[in-house]
């Protein structure tokens, strides 16, 4: 949710075209972990028809029960005898039917309950204790049954979800009658994914020339002997040509922005960046990660060779880039360092940032961007920063290698690298190819999804509301919206009636606390406009897309998202613009709108299904509402007003109480190891206390939801309680296997725990759970100490 977070989409706007480009956001899933696709999943649809269970008799209920059990055992029995042999779950027979209406009705026999019951019990390990270890009881049989596909370095219900997301909208743009489609917008979506498939292979024909051309644009490089002067190195041009001529980055990342302190309006921040590795450590850490440096110079000589360099001397060159890139890790404040947005916030006027940072010319580097959206930008007009020592120390960097003609060229190639890194995807597949090495050595896997995924992906990334329109009008229908937003209701009545028993907090407090529960805004599913035509075109009117230009379709794709970032300075906040596309398998938190967003990609099974009973759409989707709601009383969130604002709304005293609590929780999760290495329970303390007070909010939400039901079903075939359903499906949304590669990039990258201890952190949290499953007081899962904060 912090301004690392802003950025970080910041320069997925600008490496991946996505439009992301100024949300401060938390999610609750780890995007950035999911690098590739590789393996094809059939999207399978339940439909339930007209009901005829109220005609039968009792007798006629009771038989069908007990066929339907039968029967759904000998398909449970026989999938896990066939798939993983040695799980062996017991799905039991309801024990006695004395045909009275309640019991038959609470058991759900319908196509989407059968299936759902049958995928918990292929998921459960019934060797294992639940109360030792929950994850690995409700988990260790959908690890068994669904290895990491090839390619990829994770593999989760999220990657499931996904995949089955990208066959819905490759098969909806492969049908599409260019034609007759009344939208343009969805008709340049397709044309997009046309270039990116290049059934003429065009993209192979042209190799790297189109960059070629940049590289000589933005003023050569002398490691592809493309005109580089080092005498006419000109600094601030090629930042500018990067920055506002490619929507490139380098250095430091900036954009335009809600105002923390003033969230209704919209400002030029500035913040820390300019690494190519995930992390910092990989530079610092020479020794742990020297097979990511290794394999990162050997993709950068490969990339400079296809670009006309010879291989030794790229080597030796790029190699002075990765130092120049190390030096500027040195000064980069570390993620768990910048967890206090009052502290790192610092409102200051042009002129006032030309003398604390005197590398650029400030003016005239935004000048030159605005220029674009005939904007002009005065020395006293107002920016915000987020990374002032990185600044200050970043204009001493600078000013060393200038001094130098050594130093000018290797500022130029790291400028040229940039543009090679970032653009190189988007030519032929040599080029593609040569990041194979690299994502081997950080996730674990080379990754290489089939084409038509990746352009799916890319679409998605570059046109994604017209991509959304087109998605939701093919899946998204029924009650989802309006039963979603019952949910969030009934959450939010189980949040605000918590905060009255948290003795911890003043009375003034709590009140604005509850003042601002009551003001968060939640959107559901897909922004309205995208299903009218005209709104939907007005979003990519100025995107030019042609046939068979997929790398100058990327470039516009660049510029396209610049010029609408730059247009809003001077704006109003659209507080009902979206953060992620309609597609997305994710949800989010805003803290400057005080606003929850769930994306209709999400909205799925076995998140969400309104056919299933309500455990399990409480225990998944549930607390994936609770947990984004909780961010607005996080670590982070909680400095921001109902408004919006960031200040000091609390009093001292239950600021200092607060503090107390999530240093449990910090502590808490600092002690989990993952592959030997212990979890950064700082890096990840605002999720930790989401997951921990989203699960609690959607737990309580669903006993009041029981209270007044007319009925409240079960699965059948399982041995279960609603509550203890509740549970297990709140636990196997997260089943998940990763790489040893990827799960150190988690710890060292990821604001989110690993999937194992979002679990186990949370559950033995909630004296609730233990109580279910009568685990002992001392078990592993119900230990003595106990953390807690909402």
């Amino acid at each position: 949710m912090n301004m690392t977070r802003v950025l970080s989409f910041l320069q997925m706007a600008r490496y991946k075209k996505t439009e992301l480009v100024e949300e401060d956001i938390s999610s609750v899933s780890s995007i950035q972990l999911n690098e590739g696709v590789s393996t094809t999943t059939t999207h399978i649809r339940y439909h339930t028809g007209i009901s005829v269970w109220g005609s039968r008799s009792h007798l006629e209920k009771c038989l069908l029960v007990l066929v339907a059990s039968l029967l759904l055992i000998v398909v449970v029995l026989t999938a896990l005898l066939s798939a993983s042999p040695g799980f062996t779950p017991s799905p039991a027979i309801p024990s006695q039917c004395n045909f009275s209406d309640d019991n038959f009705e609470s058991m759900c026999l319908t196509d989407t309950c059968v299936y759902t019951a049958s995928e918990m019990a292929r998921s459960i390990d019934k060797t294992v204790d639940p109360c030792d270890d929950f994850y690995a009881y409700a988990c260790n049989g959908w690890i068994k049954n669904n290895p990491i596909p090839d390619g990829k370095s994770m593999w989760s219900i999220f990657g499931k979800i996904e995949l089955q997301n990208q066959l819905i909208v490759k098969n909806i743009l492969e049908k599409m009658d260019i034609d007759k489609v009344k939208s343009k917008a969805e008709q340049k979506a397709r044309i997009y994914y046309d270039a990116c498939m290049d059934a003429n292979e065009t993209i192979e024909a042209l190799g790297g020339a189109p960059l070629q051309e940049i590289i000589r644009k933005i003023g050569g490089w002398n490691i592809s002997n493309s005109g580089f002067n080092v005498q006419k190195f000109d600094f601030q041009a090629i930042l500018q040509n990067l920055q506002n001529g490619y929507n490139l980055g380098g250095l430091f990342n900036w954009a335009v922005g809600e105002d923390d302190k003033s969230s209704s309006k919209h400002v030029i921040i500035i913040d820390q960046g300019g690494l190519n590795l995930p992390t910092r450590d990989n530079y610092l850490n020479k020794t742990s990660h020297k097979k990511i440096l290794d394999a990162y110079l050997e993709f950068m000589t490969k990339i400079s060779v296809l670009l006309g360099g010879n291989e030794t001397h790229a080597k030796e060159q790029m190699s002075l880039v990765i130092d120049f890139e190390t030096e500027l890790a040195n000064i980069t404040i570390p993620a768990e360092n910048r967890r206090d947005e009052e502290l790192l916030y610092m409102n200051m006027t042009v002129t006032e940032l030309e003398v604390m940072a005197p590398f650029l010319r400030w003016q005239d580097f935004f000048n030159d961007a605005f220029r674009r959206v005939n904007k002009k930008i005065s020395n006293k007009d107002k920016v915000v920063v987020y990374a002032s020592d990185y600044l200050k120390k970043l204009s001493r960097v600078v000013a060393k290698f200038m001094e130098t003609d050594k130093g000018k060229n290797t500022m130029n190639n790291y400028f040229v690298w940039q543009a090679a890194k970032s653009l190189s995807p988007y030519l032929s597949k040599a080029f593609r190819d040569a990041a194979k090495i690299l994502r081997k050595a950080i996730f674990g896997s080379e990754g290489g999804e089939e084409l038509w995924r990746y352009c799916v992906t890319d679409t998605n990334n570059a046109i994604g509301f017209a991509v959304g329109a087109m998605f939701v009008r093919e899946v998204f229908h029924g009650p989802s919206k309006p039963q979603a937003e019952e949910m969030i209701e009934g959450l939010r009545t189980a949040f605000k009636r918590n905060l009255k028993n948290l003795a911890w907090m003043d009375s003034e407090t709590r009140e604005a606390a509850i003042l601002k529960a009551d003001a968060i805004s939640d959107m559901i599913g897909f922004p309205d406009y995208i299903l009218n035509p005209q709104e939907l075109d007005k979003q990519y009117s100025d995107l030019k897309v042609e046939p068979n230009k997929y790398f100058q379709n990327n470039i516009m794709v660049n510029f396209h998202a610049l010029r609408k970032n730059l247009e809003r300075l001077d704006q109003p906040v659209n507080r009902t613009r979206w953060g992620m596309t309609p597609t997305t398998v994710n949800a989010y938190y805003t803290p400057t709108k005080n606003q929850i967003v769930f994306p209709a990609g999400i909205l799925q099974i076995p998140f969400y299904d309104g056919r299933n009973p309500r455990s399990i759409n409480y225990g998944a989707i549930g607390v994936v509402m609770g947990h984004e709601l909780t961010h607005a009383f996080d670590d982070q969130g909680r400095e921001y007003d109902r408004n919006g604002n960031l200040n000091q709304w609390w009093n001292n005293k239950t600021t200092n109480q607060f503090k107390l609590r999530t240093a449990c929780i910090r502590d808490q999760y600092s002690n989990y190891t993952l592959e030997g290495t212990k979890l950064n329970g700082k890096q990840s303390l605002g999720e930790n206390i989401a997951d921990n007070g989203g699960l609690k909010a959607a737990f309580n939400a669903y006993l009041d939801y029981t209270k007044n039901a007319l009925k409240n079903e079960t699965l059948p075939g399982l041995n279960f309680t609603h509550r203890q359903l509740f549970f297990v499906s709140f636990a196997q949304v997260w089943c998940s296997s990763m790489t040893k590669e990827a799960s150190t990039l988690m710890i060292e990258k990821d604001d989110h725990s690993a999937p194992r201890y979002r679990v186990i952190g949370s559950l033995t949290n909630l004296p609730e759970f233990s109580r279910e499953f009568n685990c002992s007081l001392g078990s592993k899962m119900n230990p003595v100490k106990k953390c807690e904060v909402w």
